[in-house]
């Protein structure tokens, strides 16, 4: 009878022993109490305390933490909009005690410092500025946190504002806007180019005529040196300035006809090409001539007159 009471007692004695050791993990503070008293904090380890008598009164974890908060506010021009506010934060080791006992809901304490801050700062920006000012937004929020925090036991590392969402409405117009400002710039590289195709074509063409017209002067300059030519050739042998230019302008004639009946695919064009025909050109150009060195003859005199007169 005695064995079997014995046993029990064993096996209850063997839990108590069992009960005096408990584990913390890495990274991780335990707050350990005794009758409900704060007894002292147990580090990362194999640990012992007080079977019945001592309790882990709870764990906290060491390691940095992230709380993101998501905040609805209004813009100083009247656009509603989302933020995401990340807080990244820390238990401070040396202030356990505090962590632990003075805050119940560390979560719901920071959020409403995040909503607070948020809030007080984004109505006065304009939509364009908080996108632009974001980081000076999440300073202002960690500033006021490790301000509230720090007696609380808690480190802020960093404040991030992690997204920012206006309303579907406004998104749209902002997209719209950046539409009609990106087809503006592409109008206005088109009209460029376009402008600069223009000139580029003017000055091309510019050129083009004046070289064309500085040919036909070089043409007409190297026929007008032949026909000279050909008029000392035909003085030398006796035949007078104008029939000379008469039988030049005769002999052009027949070669014009000459170089035309060459050209199988030349355009049809009317001549004079009858056999009289360069007797008649002839005849009517050396009366030409003869006319016009009358005229100029008559001219002459009467100047001659009209100065002797004068005098």
């Amino acid at each position: 009878m005695g064995q079997f009471i014995l046993v029990p007692i064993v096996i209850f004695g063997l839990l108590i022993l069992i009960s005096a050791f408990f584990i913390v993990k890495q990274q991780t503070a335990a707050i350990v109490e005794r009758f409900g008293r704060f007894q002292y904090i147990a580090q990362s380890g194999l640990r012992i305390k007080i079977p019945l008598v001592d309790r882990v009164a709870g764990r906290l974890s060491l390691k940095i933490q992230q709380l993101d908060v998501i905040i609805e506010t209004k813009t100083l021009d009247d656009v509603f909009v989302r933020l995401k506010v990340s807080v990244q934060y820390k238990v401070i080791r040396e202030k356990v005690y505090d962590a632990f006992y003075k805050l119940d809901y560390p979560h719901d304490q920071i959020t409403s410092y995040v909503f607070d801050v948020v809030r007080a700062e984004v109505p006065k920006m304009k939509l364009d500025d908080v996108f632009v000012k974001k980081d000076d937004i999440a300073l202002a929020v960690k500033a006021e946190l490790n301000d509230a925090m720090l007696d609380y036991g808690f480190d802020i590392i960093k404040t991030l504002v992690t997204d920012i969402d206006p309303d579907a409405q406004v998104k749209q117009a902002m997209n719209r806007i950046n539409a009609s400002e990106r087809e503006k710039i592409a109008a206005q590289f088109e009209g460029d180019a376009q402008r600069i195709l223009i000139v580029e074509k003017a000055k091309a063409e510019a050129e083009s005529k004046r070289l064309q017209g500085q040919g036909i002067a070089d043409q007409r300059r190297e026929i007008a040196r032949g026909l000279e030519e050909s008029v000392e050739v035909l003085n030398r042998v006796g035949i007078n300035s104008q029939e000379a230019s008469a039988l030049i302008v005769v002999t052009q004639h027949y070669d014009t006809l000459q170089s035309l009946g060459e050209e199988t695919n030349s355009n049809l064009i009317l001549l004079p090409n009858a056999p009289q025909a360069g007797s008649n050109m002839l005849n009517d150009m050396v009366a030409s001539f003869t006319a016009s060195n009358q005229i100029g003859e008559a001219m002459k005199r009467a100047e001659e007159d009209r100065k002797k007169n004068g005098e």
